[in-house]
């Protein structure tokens, strides 16, 4: 049987693994700061990203409908009919009650069979409730074959492994020395390990993303779907939580494949959420002035060659005259050369 115990977290750890997280807190910090002045560009951008979370989480598992009829789900416009539209609501549900009540939330079974009865109440008997069955993780290959990637934790041992996951994040959390965020990326692998639920574990492994996100300090989020950032990389996503669930039984297995994922995925999330916000301030201004606003205003390094995918109606000549200005006036800085080279502000 598996044991669960994240003290390791508090130990040596990938140096890689922490100039990412370093960066990662360094944003999330600059980001708080252009929240109090821009709460209206914001707020745009929650909108959107809960459309985004919605959606994507589903569309992993194959749920999906129309872009008009989601919306008017997400916006609670109409009473969804197809079971795959009471799905999305069930999930939109779930995560508006995260979202504005997370603060007074304690990660718990009942807490987790709550998300998961409210997500899929209108749909299954099953909801709210632990597996009763034992259930696989299976895939099929181009070729239409089924091979099985991780056999779950047996149906009648889910409660007990449930009952020591929940336990271990607590004694851990309660650890100064264990970081939040690498601490979340292993809680949602060993989730996945256990299954618990016959249906819905990857979309409630999301939603305990979530709330384990804004509990640790962090609301990209609500900003920037990691949802839909998943979506894009879910090959990515399956390949990091096969090699990290791999000797899970014998715990021999590693975590830092899922958590190199994890945090890539956050740091790229943040990245979108400069992009964005510069997007939405600067767009009325000339276009030699959009280019040197977005260096000045970019919190995370940008090459020559993505500020010309960026604006693209700017010419390389006129941002090659802004770089060289920038850097000449001392309020950029080059770093690397030639084609990895990257301009931050000073």
């Amino acid at each position: 049987m598996h044991v669960f115990d994240y003290r390791f977290l508090s130990e040596s750890l990938p140096a890689e693994l922490l100039d990412i997280t370093g960066i990662i807190y360094d944003l999330r910090g600059k980001g708080e700061l252009r929240k109090i002045n821009n709460q209206k560009v914001f707020q745009e951008m929650r909108q959107i990203a809960m459309i985004d979370s919605v959606q994507s989480s589903n569309a992993i598992e194959g749920i999906a409908t129309t872009a008009e009829r989601m919306k008017m789900i997400i916006d609670q416009r109409f009473d969804p009919y197809t079971h795959e539209e009471k799905e999305i609501l069930g999930y939109r549900n779930v995560l508006d009650e995260i979202y504005s009540g997370y603060e007074d939330m304690e990660v718990s079974s009942d807490l987790l069979k709550h998300f998961h009865y409210l997500m899929l109440q209108s749909v299954s008997s099953d909801a709210g409730n632990y597996k009763t069955q034992n259930n696989w993780i299976q895939e099929r290959d181009e070729q239409g074959r089924i091979r099985v990637r991780f056999v779950p934790v047996d149906a009648k041992t889910t409660m007990e492994a449930m009952t020591q996951m929940i336990m271990a994040y607590r004694e851990a959390r309660q650890d100064s020395g264990i970081n939040g965020l690498l601490l979340t990326a292993c809680t949602i692998v060993d989730f996945l390990c256990i299954h618990p639920f016959r249906d819905g574990n990857g979309r409630v492994s999301r939603l305990l993303t979530s709330l384990l996100l804004l509990q640790h300090g962090f609301d990209i989020g609500r900003y920037i779907s990691i949802d839909k950032k998943i979506n894009e990389y879910r090959i990515n996503y399956y390949q990091a939580l096969e090699e990290s669930s791999d000797g899970w039984y014998e715990n021999r297995n590693t975590y830092i494949p899922f958590i190199t994922f994890f945090l890539q995925i956050l740091y790229s999330c943040y990245k979108d959420l400069d992009r964005r916000f510069i997007q939405n301030t600067v767009t009325k201004q000339s276009k030699s002035k959009q280019v040197e606003n977005t260096l000045l205003e970019c919190f995370v390094p940008i090459s020559k060659q993505e500020l010309c995918d960026r604006y693209p109606e700017v010419s390389v000549t006129t941002v090659e005259r802004v770089l060289g200005k920038l850097v000449r006036e001392g309020k950029i800085e080059k770093i690397g050369t030639y084609r990895n080279a990257r301009y931050r502000r000073l």
